[in-house]
């Protein structure tokens, strides 16, 4: 059985090591559990591992918003200190606060 610990939690928000973008963590596997087609799109010597956390984001970078599908070894903790502005993040989160954004939504 893989044991796999997340170095991020869901409301944090991250940013991108390589590539400038930032965004919430909405949602949390713990390897990889997307497409292998999706995968065989990234270069192969930028293609992460997949036995490790990769985080579904509510992203954003200077053009647009959109949802983001990220390893762990790609990401850094965003130091702004600054909120992310992506439309969704009322659907989910609570106002930012402490440099995170709080769960407020209930499942049925």
């Amino acid at each position: 059985m893989l044991k796999s610990t997340a170095k991020f939690g869901l409301g944090q928000v991250v940013r991108h090591r390589k590539h400038p973008f930032r965004g919430v963590v909405f949602d949390i596997d713990p390897q990889f559990a997307n497409t292998e087609d999706w995968y065989e799109a990234i270069p192969e010597e930028a293609r992460p591992i997949k036995e490790q956390p990769f985080y579904h984001l509510l992203a954003e970078n200077d053009q647009t918003y959109y949802v983001a599908y990220v390893s762990e070894q790609n990401l850094v903790p965003d130091e702004s200190g600054e909120p992310v502005d992506h439309p969704d993040l009322p659907d989910l989160f609570g106002e930012f606060s402490d440099g995170r954004y709080p769960l407020e939504y209930q499942l049925n």
